[in-house]
Order: structure tokens, then C-alpha cells, then sequence
């Protein structure tokens, strides 16, 4: 039986937040505007569209609701479509490094942000239209979350793109 973690303190969320955006920027100068706009299959994310999700995830979801949570009392949290926004945004196109500062620039702030909270700060709350309540702790948890499921899909794209040039050495990894 395993026993359940303790909630994160926002001086952590804080750390982990640079630490996600630390290995992006990592992996995102490792490799070529073309690998990194490559998509994997047909209707899926390339490493650019996924860095804009988090870009806006972080701009409408997480800093963005925090920020309205301790603006106001319970306030209404907007509903956004995210394969739209990816869309809009055609981060195929931009240059790595273009979205990498835009990211950079964010996170700073976000990080400020969330090393700021004090514990009455977390119990904060707003009303989402399709998931409810949410606390300021909430998001923050989802935060780390979502940057390193996201961050793991950008692995993953790498992986793809490197797989059908590993001949044999292919049968180490099914086998």
C-alpha cells in the first residue's frame, strides 16, 4: 500500500517550474527548427505546438486563473479550445527560439507569481464551467502536472523521430 504524497509548497511549485522550463530550453537547443516541427503521426503535436500549448496554458490556465482567483471573490474561470488556439498560433512556423523567450519571459513571471503565495492564498477558489471548483492549490498541482506530461510528449516526439534510423539497434528497445 502506498501512502499519499504531501501537498507542494509554492517555493516547490516555484523550483519545479523552472526545472520543466530548464529542460525544455535543453531539449528544444539540442535539435533543429525541422525536428522540432516534425508531427509524429497525422493530427498530432509537433515539439513546437506542444511549447505553445504550455505558452498558453500557462497564459489562460494556470498563472492566468491563479491571478484572477486572488483578484476576486469565487470568480466565473473561461473555458478555452486549445486545438483552436494551437491553430491560431501556427507555432510550426516560428522559430525555436522565438518560442522558447516567449516561454522564458512567462515563466519568470510565473514563477514570482507562484513563489509570492502565502497559505491563505491557496484555498483561493474560482468556478470552472466544465470541471468546477478549483483552488489556487488545485492548479498549482495540475501545473507540475501538465508541464511534465507535456515535456514527456516532447520526448516522446524525439524518440519517434530517431526510432526509423536505429536499424538493429531498434531490437534493444522491443525486446
Amino acid at each position: 500500500m502506498t501512502q499519499d504524497s504531501r501537498a507542494l509548497a509554492p517555493g516547490e511549485v516555484a523550483r519545479l517550474l523552472e526545472s520543466a522550463a530548464a529542460a525544455i530550453r535543453a531539449e528544444f537547443a539540442a535539435l533543429a527548427d525541422d525536428v522540432l516541427a516534425w508531427h509524429p503521426a497525422p493530427g498530432e503535436w509537433c515539439a513546437k505546438e506542444v511549447l505553445g500549448h504550455l505558452i498558453e496554458s500557462e497564459r489562460r490556465g494556470f498563472a492566468g486563473r491563479i491571478r484572477l482567483m486572488l483578484a476576486g471573490n469565487e470568480p466565473s474561470l473561461e473555458a478555452w479550445d486549445q486545438g483552436e488556439i494551437a491553430r491560431a498560433r501556427r507555432d510550426c512556423e516560428h522559430p525555436a527560439a522565438a518560442l522558447i523567450a516567449e516561454l522564458a519571459a512567462l515563466r519568470r513571471d510565473s514563477v514570482s507569481l507562484v513563489a509570492g503565495l502565502g497559505g491563505s492564498d491557496l484555498t483561493r477558489g474560482g468556478h470552472h464551467p466544465n470541471v468546477g471548483h478549483l483552488r489556487v492549490s488545485d492548479l498549482l498541482h495540475e501545473w507540475v502536472h501538465h508541464d511534465r506530461n507535456h515535456l514527456r510528449q516532447m520526448l516522446a516526439n524525439t524518440q519517434a523521430a530517431a526510432w526509423p534510423h536505429m536499424g538493429n539497434a531498434r531490437r534493444f528497445s522491443t525486446g
